[in-house]
Parts: C-alpha cells; structure tokens; sequence
C-alpha cells in the first residue's frame, strides 16, 4: 500500500510557548511525503531530505506512521517513509509540523483513509478513546493534526507539540489556537507576499530557553488579543519584538522592517528567521534592506490559504 502527501511550511504570528496559545499563517514552502505499508516490513524506516541534503534523524517521521496505524488498529503493519523539504530546518518555518502533516496523511492515503473538512469543531483526541477510527473511515483533519502533534512531542521536537504551527501547516491561512486544549479558535484565508529572512545558524525550538519565554506571558496575551481581532501584522510585530528579547536575537531586522512600510514582521518560532508579511511597495524596499544582513539568505513565497489535504 502506498499513499503521497504534501505539506507546507508557516510562518509565527503569536509563538505559543509563553502562553500555550497561539497563531501562525501557511507559507508556500512545501515537504512531500511518500510512504508505502505492508506486512513484509519488520518496523518503519525513513529517508529524510531537506533541500537536497540527507538527514539523519527520523524519528519523528517514523512516529507519525507508527501512530497512524496504532489509530486504525493496523499494527501488524511496518513501513518506509521518504520526505523531500524545500523548509529549512530549524529555522522558525515549522520544518517539523510539514513533515508531521505530510507524513500522516500519506500514511492515512496509503491506508484508503479520506481526510473530510467540516465546520464542526472536535475537541477530543483520537488517543485514549475507547473507540479509535475504524479503516476506511472518514477523518477530521484536526485529528489528523493531532496525530502529527502526539509525534512531536513522543519525538522531543516540539515543546508544546506546535498544534497552531500544525493547523497553518495543514489547512492553510492564518490560524489562532489554543494548544493546551488543541482547539482551533479561528481561521482566515488573506493574500499576501512573504519575505523571509533566514541566517545560517540553525536554532532548534527543544533547546530554547523556556522560563525565559513564559515571563512574557502577559504582554504576550496582549498580542493574542490582537491575533483573536484578526489584527495578524500588529500581534506578530509585537510577538516578533517580545520573543527577540527572551531568545536574545537581534531586534534590527524588524525595525528594518517597519522602516520599509511592513506593517507585520516577526521573529518565526524560536528563530533565527524573521518573516515579514509585505505589500508590493514594501516588498523592493524590504529585499533591499535585508539583502545587507550578512550570513543569511531571503525567500520569498507568499500565505498559502488552501488545505493541503484538498490536494492530490
């Protein structure tokens, strides 16, 4: 049995680690996932490509299957799994939850798994449930995020297990989440340019300094008030400032920013990235200014607002 999937990458609106609420926005950067089932595999193996480069580490790919088929009873099964990202890792662009989501609805395709949207919000997880899916059932895709979730947090990648990097990941849009209760609180599609600044230093979110972020917790409630009204440029502009001093990255970039006219721009995740959301005046500006940062790089892509689970 074999299934495909993709993806995308995201950018912060609100990091959640302070407060355990959220919000992020789907980027046009993409990991693909293909993974193939059957009883003739002993466990589940991984090939892992970012940007052309071999990594070695795969448990979080391997735990997302391994879930998958614990959630439809299929554990007799074993399986391979390779991904292909264009999203640096640990950079702030939420490698990890691309992958988690790839991977899971591969492995949900390969199963004859349908992901079905509706308006209905399902607060409960699928793990500790009496009653798992059933194959060939229909799944929310908020469930399936779950799944990727639930991998994060077995895989140590992910300090609160990233549902808002998640949910911006699979459905598309600026999302705001509460992650402690894994619930979608809002979601709105808005077209928009991105420019990314991206240094080479990689920061990976498990080794951030935690007490450090969760003394912000109330300016960064402000912030998430802000994200709530659907005010997404001004909430991450302060999110981008508050978690610069927690983590001690530099707050230049984005003061280059708002001199540039960007109205949103934030640090991504933990960092080291900053994403900046950008009209067509401010975006010339903008690549000029960053392009003098030395040892980064810029991409520029634009807000992805469709589902990835719509996609074949």
């Amino acid at each position: 049995m074999k299934g495909k999937a993709r993806a995308s990458g995201a950018g912060t609106v609100i990091n959640a680690i302070a407060t355990l609420k959220g919000s992020a926005f789907g980027i046009e950067l993409w990991t693909h996932a293909e993974v193939e089932l059957g009883e003739d595999f002993r466990d589940v193996r991984s090939e892992i490509y970012v940007e052309g480069k071999r990594e070695k580490d795969g448990k979080l790919v391997e735990r997302c299957v391994q879930l998958v088929l614990k959630a439809f009873g299929e554990q007799r099964l074993g399986g391979f799994v390779r991904t292909k990202s264009e999203i640096p890792l640990a950079s702030g662009l939420k490698s990890s939850s691309a992958a988690a989501n790839a991977v899971t609805l591969a492995t949900l395709d390969a199963l004859g798994v349908r992901v079905s949207w509706d308006t209905t919000e399902r607060v409960t997880s699928p793990f500790g449930l009496k009653a798992l899916p059933k194959l060939s059932d229909e799944i929310h895709p908020l469930d399936a995020i779950r799944i990727g979730v639930h991998a994060a947090l077995d895989a140590g990648v992910s300090i609160t297990g990233a549902f808002d990097d998640a949910c911006a990941s699979m459905l598309g849009g600026f999302v705001v989440t509460n992650n402690k209760k894994t619930t979608l609180l809002k979601r709105v599609e808005k077209d928009a340019r991105v420019l990314v600044l991206v240094p080479q230093e990689r920061a990976f979110t498990a080794d951030a300094d935690v007490k450090r972020m969760r003394l912000l917790a109330p300016c960064v409630e402000i912030a998430f008030d802000l994200a709530l009204k659907g005010e997404f440029e001004r909430a991450m502009t302060l999110n981008g400032f508050l978690y610069c001093a927690a983590l001690r990255f530099s707050h230049e970039p984005i003061m280059r920013a708002l001199e540039c006219g960007v109205q949103g721009v934030s640090l991504s995740g933990t960092g080291p990235s900053y994403v900046a959301l950008t009209s067509e005046e401010s975006i010339d500006a903008l690549r000029e200014i960053w392009s003098c940062i030395e040892q980064s790089k810029m991409i520029e892509t634009k807000v992805n607002n469709i589902p990835c689970f719509t996609e074949a």
